[in-house]
């Protein structure tokens, strides 16, 4: 049960019925086009091939016995590349320290499943059977692994802030936590077509991006080409989360051969192409300590990141590490912090954004401390809560690290959740049945939310026959772009959605932007649609001769936060150690909602992925940097029955920052849900002491937490 239905930004009489999802009957009856779906004329296929190595000098690459098969077209190594690189990342931080990374190796491997090769032929299977036939002599290096400390960090962040001289500690906890990588596993793998058209001297490329403007202006750049002679299209998307938020070796690699050969190139890649080389996401290691005074205030929060990175640096590969840090110290007023965060590099797949891209790391960070605090101190954790989170007239609020809060109430937001989840009555019970020999713990998590910065741009146009044209620069993966911003326009223009028409994902059709990542589609792109179509209705009510079109580039004057509390009751089998999740209950304030389905869409579809990193995913390579993870045999996805009851409510305070009020929705569940299952699980392990416990937190280490002397960081100064 949820209480979305009569929240929107509509009021129930301007609300269209339902706002049904337009994309749905299209997608679900087979209608959808997504690239593997895409069919050209004498189009040649092209299949990587791949490093068995995690690292080692290159001694020899031999294609010659791939390219006497029959149907096989070219073999593209490094030297064919003329030296081309991957693009420049985004400097979200000072002084970082890169290095140009050829498409493919020219001398040295540097993680399992990197491309050295691509062999392009007229069928897939000729494509496969010849990549087979590529020799790769490689000499073994000792691989650089995650974490290993053997080498200066790629990004580092330091923020320090107010001081507590002379104010002595009452009490003192401290935390570890290790986060294993995950794998973003969207339905869709990875996937292009590119086709070089010898007349226009121009190249077309279909990718499942998120940013296509940013990957056109990538693609140019390699292919040494005006950025008007490259088409980017990103059709229907089978999902994203981050990791298909940049180019990769193998799209840049693909555009390189169509041109070179004067055709149209596809290549596909499978599941365990996916698990071998995709970008990656999480793996970080923390550590942090809080210092609470006599009456429970928060004095002192000192916390430390360690992000990993790969072999190769995507676009947004160091916002994690920035993200957790400027994040600290969450809805709290903290005296003093000494914050650091960075990232290193190792041979290993790339890591980039996923759902929530560091925010998952702050929360799960600051609310294990506080829940800690709690049982250090004997305060309830909803009371110590209570005494340190920022009011809402606080707001707007900038923290330590710099940031603006802009708006909300994160006390109203967990006075709801404790009333939805009955906090008293189930405290009660819970003392209950731990006088009956369960373990059932309680977790608490207060989280807030960066929703992205800058600006998004759309266009839109009122046409002769009274329907309208919505193009944006917001690429959807499955958000409902096109009912979502077709109810936007319709709202301000008084006409009715069904009269609307929404473009996204064409560079040629639609104005450049910044594209779908950091829960800034609604926030950014949503008012770059409502300003677009206020200005176009301002031109028909002067009078001007239709079709009438308006392009806009919106830039938010400031980024919203949303927030919200998810609580978590857990029980743990005494003798198996086997969690079971009995109850979640969660509010989230996402501001003002256009559509509620979508909204609740999000929210728990972010929650199953924050379930997933918990309580069941793990990427794991080998002291020697081989994956062991590559498959669906090896790496637990959450299923149906992994889904726990799921209580929903939302609150509804506007943004002040952008023209909507809206605030972002899609990564909530990936960042207040691990952090409240963690605090429950170790709330149900409480009478054992305070083990340090790692995602996932699968029933084996559960049961050795049982098992083992109490492991407790709790000080008294």
């Amino acid at each position: 049960m949820s209480s979305f239905a009569n929240h929107s930004l509509f009021t129930h009489a301007e609300r269209p019925d339902g706002l049904a999802r337009v994309e749905d009957f299209r997608l679900l009856t087979g209608r959808g086009q997504y690239i593997h779906d895409i069919k050209l004329p004498q189009m040649l296929h092209a299949v990587f091939v791949r490093s068995m190595y995690p690292a080692g000098r290159i001694n020899r690459l031999d294609a010659e016995a791939a390219r006497s098969l029959p149907g096989v077209v070219a073999v593209f190594s490094a030297e064919d590349l003329q030296g081309c690189t991957m693009p420049a990342i985004n400097p979200l931080v000072p002084d970082v320290q890169t290095v140009d990374v050829p498409l493919l190796p020219e001398w040295r491997v540097s993680s399992v499943g990197q491309p050295v090769a691509m062999v392009v032929a007229q069928t897939q299977a000729q494509a496969q059977a010849a990549a087979e036939l590529v020799f790769l002599d490689v000499e073994p290096e000792v691989a650089r692994t995650d974490h290993a400390g053997d080498g200066k960090p790629v990004a580092e962040l330091h923020f320090q802030s107010g001081a507590t001289a002379g104010v002595e500690a009452a009490y003192q906890v401290s935390m570890l936590h290790r986060q294993p990588r995950v794998t973003a596993m969207p339905l869709e793998p990875r996937a292009a077509l590119a086709q070089w058209d010898d007349f226009n001297r121009s190249l077309t490329i279909w990718l499942p991006s998120q940013a296509p403007a940013r990957a056109r202006a990538d693609v140019a750049r390699t292919l040494a080409l005006p950025v008007e002679q490259v088409r980017v299209i990103a059709p229907d998307v089978g999902g994203s989360f981050g990791s298909k938020a940049s180019v990769c070796p193998e799209d840049l690699v693909l555009a390189f051969a169509a041109r070179q050969l004067n055709a149209a190139i596809k290549w596909t890649a499978s599941r365990s192409e996916e698990f071998l080389s995709a970008a990656q996401g999480r793996g970080a290691h923390m550590q942090g300590r809080l210092s609470l005074d006599a009456q429970g205030r928060f004095t002192e929060l000192t916390a430390s990141f360690q992000f990993p990175l790969g072999s190769w640096l995507p676009f947004s590969a160091v916002a994690p590490m920035r993200n957790a840090a400027r994040i600290l110290p969450g809805p709290y007023r903290v005296a003093s912090v000494d914050i650091r965060s960075s990232a290193s590099v190792a041979d290993a797949a790339a890591v980039n954004i996923y759902r929530g891209a560091g925010r998952p790391e702050a929360a799960l960070l600051m609310e294990h401390l506080v829940e800690r605090a709690a049982r250090a101190s004997g305060i309830d954790p909803v009371d110590l809560r209570e005494r340190n989170l920022l009011h809402a007239s606080d707001l707007p609020y900038t923290t330590p690290t710099g940031e603006s809060l802009d708006s909300g109430d994160y006390r109203a937001a967990l006075a709801r959740a404790c009333a939805k989840f009955g906090y008293a009555q189930e405290r009660q019970q819970q003392a209950t049945r731990r006088a009956a020999g369960e373990l059932v713990g309680i977790g608490l998590a207060v989280y807030i939310e960066p929703c992205g910065q800058g600006w998004e741009s759309a266009r839109v146009t009122l046409q002769a026959d009274g329907r309208v044209l919505v193009a944006s620069g917001s690429v959807a993966q499955g958000q409902g772009h096109e009912t979502s911003y077709a109810a936007i326009a319709a709202q301000v223009l008084g006409c009715a959605p069904e009269q609307v028409t929404v473009q996204h994902g064409d560079t040629a059709t639609c104005p450049p932007g910044i594209g779908s990542l950091a829960s800034r589609s609604m926030a950014i792109g949503g008012s770059a649609v409502a300003q677009a179509a206020r200005q176009a209705q301002a031109m028909r009510e002067a009078g001007a001769d239709l079709p009438i079109a308006e392009t806009v580039v919106y830039h938010a004057p400031g980024e919203a936060w949303s927030y919200g509390c998810v609580i978590a009751r857990m029980a743990i089998d005494r003798d198996t150690g086997e969690p079971k999740i009995e109850r979640l209950v969660w509010v989230d304030d996402a501001g003002r909602i256009v559509s509620p389905q979508l909204a609740e869409g999000q929210l728990l579809g972010g929650l199953a992925q924050g379930l997933g990193q918990a309580m069941l995913e793990r990427i794991v390579y080998d002291e020697s940097g081989q994956l062991l993870s590559g498959s669906l045999m090896d790496y637990a996805v959450p299923r149906a029955d992994n889904m726990p009851n799921v209580e929903l409510e939302s609150m509804h305070i506007p943004s002040s920052v952008n023209l909507l009020g809206a605030k972002g929705v899609g990564e909530a569940g990936c960042i207040g849900v691990p952090a409240a299952l963690l605090n429950a699980a170790a709330d149900a392990l409480s009478p054992f002491g305070e083990a340090e416990l790692h995602f996932p937190l699968t029933a084996e280490q559960l049961w050795r937490a049982m098992k083992k002397p109490s492991e407790t960081e709790t000080t008294k100064p």
